[in-house]
């Protein structure tokens, strides 16, 4: 159930905090699958699951994330925010418990230290079909939203995200966006930027926000590690961001409505059994 209080602020400032999505045990299941794993290098894959980094000194990402077990399959369609992604997505009243308008391109997990942080990245004003915001005929028809889920305490020093709110419906950018942004030599931490606000999460919270809002993270410099885990749902048509597909294995053992979310386009069987007719000859 979409609230009109979660409706409202959503629409004003982009984002919505769901405090205590996940439970404590949870939270431990999840942390005791990363912690099962082998720490990866970048380019590695642990079966399924790829290191990955944007690049950015930003950390290092564990890519295909609900391939690495049951807890990870669990938050694909978990009950804290499912119907609000997919109210402001857009198109649930096509839903079913086997087809549906979501599709998750792109799910993560994040490991954060010390000096580490991502650039802003994103805004209203760059007009991206990918991470657009809008609302039209009375329903949300938003692109990409993002859960971003904290599976350690996050707090000051901790390496936060950041959003600048309202961002989302920018017909500008910010003053000071390049010197921030990505890739920027020597910028600041994020959230120094005039405007924006630094989320404080509890392990088991969850922030809920559309692509388009600007955001980033502030730079961690405490001791110790931040860990998120990050799934990016849109629309049924959308492809995966980076080329990466569900394995069989994780298809087999999904339940139909999570399967519909990380695969929604099903091929079509073509067993050709006719022979093309000549074309006609008229004289």
């Amino acid at each position: 159930m979409v609230s009109d209080r979660d409706i409202y602020l959503f629409d004003l400032r982009g984002f919505l905090v769901l405090e205590g999505a996940l439970s404590r045990d949870e939270v431990r299941d999840l942390n005791d699958g990363l912690d099962a794993m082998p720490r990866l290098e970048v380019g590695e894959w642990y079966g399924y699951v790829h290191a990955h980094t944007f690049g950015d000194r930003d950390g290092l990402n564990y890519q295909q994330i609900y391939e690495a077990g049951a807890p990870f399959e669990r938050v694909i369609d978990h009950p804290s925010w499912f119907d609000r992604v997919r109210h402001f997505v857009g198109g649930e009243d096509s839903f079913d418990e086997h087809h549906g308008p979501l599709f998750i391109d792109e799910n993560f997990v994040n490991f954060r230290g010390p000096g580490e942080a991502i650039g802003l990245h994103n805004g209203g004003h760059l007009g991206l079909s990918r991470c657009q915001f809008r609302y039209i005929g009375g329903k949300f028809h938003c692109n990409q939203i993002n859960v971003l889920v904290a599976l350690t305490d996050i707090g000051p020093g901790d390496g936060g995200t950041v959003l600048i709110p309202g961002s989302h419906k920018s017909n500008f950018e910010h003053p000071d966006f390049r010197a921030y942004s990505m890739g920027a030599d020597g910028r600041p931490s994020a959230e120094t930027i005039e405007g924006s606000l630094e989320v404080h999460l509890r392990a088991g919270d969850a922030l809920l926000f559309v692509d388009c809002c600007t955001h980033g993270s502030a730079r961690r410099v405490n001791e110790g590690e931040r860990r998120i885990l990050v799934n990016r749902y849109g629309p049924s048509w959308g492809n995966f961001r980076h080329g990466y597909q569900p394995s069989p294995e994780l298809l087999a053992r999904l339940t139909p409505r999570r399967r519909s979310i990380v695969w929604p386009q099903q091929p079509l069987e073509r067993s050709p059994n006719r022979l093309p007719q000549p074309a006609a000859h008229f004289g």
